[in-house]
């Protein structure tokens, strides 16, 4: 999942930024309006944690340029509003300005990480942090994963795209909608990352008894069965 935070306190926007690439999420950092929605016209974003208190543009105006459709991909982003505005009024505000969820600062890293994966459920018929896929299942909130009763040890990259191919099991995944999702700015389009990357992963299936859970479509990319 590839998540867009938008904060002009560059201490702040480093450290929520690294606490979620520990969770295995694919993070991009803007730290201007302008900037942000530059990025959301060029990458598929899943969500956005948005700062109001932005010093060139508000970040009601911002979330709007989002609800209009003028970004990336086929799907507007999940927004979430980070910021010190905690009157009711604010908060109205930015919620019919298109807002999913409104987190007020300080904040707790555990509920920031908790309200996320909320947002990122509505979008999937899933009731709770838990995926099951066949044998397969994930708790992304436990950062645990496990097929057939025994435990994955994964990676942090390799369990988010693990997740990523069971919220989109049956379907066919390209190495390019792959790396716009699991992976962040920072990647090099012009590696083998995925294909190492889901090697790795394959692998460690197979030491589990989960032998052809992930298919090559020739020219393609990749498929998850829906029954591994």
């Amino acid at each position: 999942m590839r998540i867009l935070v938008v904060e002009d306190e560059p201490d702040l926007a480093h450290a929520i930024a690294v606490g979620l690439r520990r969770e295995g999420y694919a993070v991009d950092v803007a730290e201007l309006g302008g900037d942000a929605v530059e990025k959301l016209a060029l990458t598929p974003y899943d969500l956005v944690c948005l700062d109001l208190n932005l010093p060139d543009m508000d970040g009601l105006e911002v979330c709007r340029t989002i609800r209009s459709g003028e970004v990336a991909g086929e799907v507007a982003p999940r927004v979430l509003m980070l910021t010190a505005r905690d009157s009711l009024e604010d908060r109205v505000a930015g919620l019919d300005d298109g807002a999913d969820d409104y987190l007020v600062k300080p904040f707790a890293f555990p509920e920031l990480l908790a309200r996320l994966r909320a947002l990122a459920r509505r979008d999937v018929a899933q009731a709770g942090a838990r995926l099951e896929v066949g044998g397969l299942a994930l708790d992304a909130a436990k950062r645990e994963a496990w097929y057939a009763n025994q435990d994955l040890e994964l990676t942090a990259k390799e369990f988010a795209l693990l997740r990523y191919f069971m919220l989109h099991a049956g379907e066919v995944l390209s190495s390019e909608r792959l790396l716009d999702h699991v992976w962040d700015e920072h990647a090099d389009p012009f590696t083998n990352t995925v294909r190492v990357t889901v090697s790795n992963l394959r692998r460690k299936l197979r030491t589990v008894g989960a032998t052809d859970a992930i298919e090559t479509v020739v020219g393609a990319g990749y498929r998850l069965a829906e029954s591994p």
